[in-house]
């Protein structure tokens, strides 16, 4: 027997408008320091320069970068951006929005840059400035909030948190020598 129209509407999920706004403001939040630490940089710092911060630990250091995420990737910035819009609607853990925030703000950040620097549109290099001591990339705000958020799914995905807040049950296999499975 066939559900009927009112019982399948009832099962299918709805958009958990708190879990979207959480999103929205995160996204809204990276990209807004991501936009302003890129004009303060394109603004104070000839390209190519270094400015001590941290001592050596971290420093300024304006380059323009072509690639995506550590110099990989420079065409398909914008499938991040499309891919999370597209996926945002199944979210309701306030974790995963904040994850998805972080993704889609830095995600945005590096593709306005992609869409409005030099040296075209859609083929503009990504500003970057920082450099911690030993590392081997230099980085900008919207590359910290991807990284974090990739950070955050790991951490999701182990605790088992689903997109919408529940915890996977997980059963425990508990094995002692010489223990046999019998009733």
């Amino acid at each position: 027997m066939q559900p009927t129209e009112s019982e399948a509407n009832a099962n299918k999920p709805r958009v958990n408008l708190a879990a979207l706004g959480i999103l929205a403001i995160v996204s809204a939040c990276v990209y807004a320091v991501d936009q302003l630490t890129k004009a303060l940089v394109t603004q104070n710092l000839p390209l190519g320069s270094t400015v001590p911060f941290l001592g050596q630990l971290l420093q300024f250091h304006f380059v323009k970068n072509p690639g995506a995420a550590f110099s990989l990737g420079s065409g398909s910035t914008w499938v991040f951006a499309v891919f999370i819009v597209l996926f945002a609607r199944r979210i309701r853990s306030i974790g995963w929005a904040v994850l998805f925030g972080m993704l889609l703000g830095g995600t945005l950040g590096n593709l306005t840059d992609r869409l409005a620097r030099e040296p075209g549109f859609g083929r503009g290099h990504v500003v970057d400035f920082l450099q911690l001591y030993g590392f081997p990339a230099i980085f900008n705000i919207a590359d910290i909030a991807i990284v974090s958020s990739m950070c955050l799914f790991v951490l999701l995905t182990i605790a088992g948190v689903g997109l919408d807040g529940r915890r996977e049950k997980r059963s425990r296999v508990l094995s002692q020598p010489g223990a046999s499975d019998q009733s």
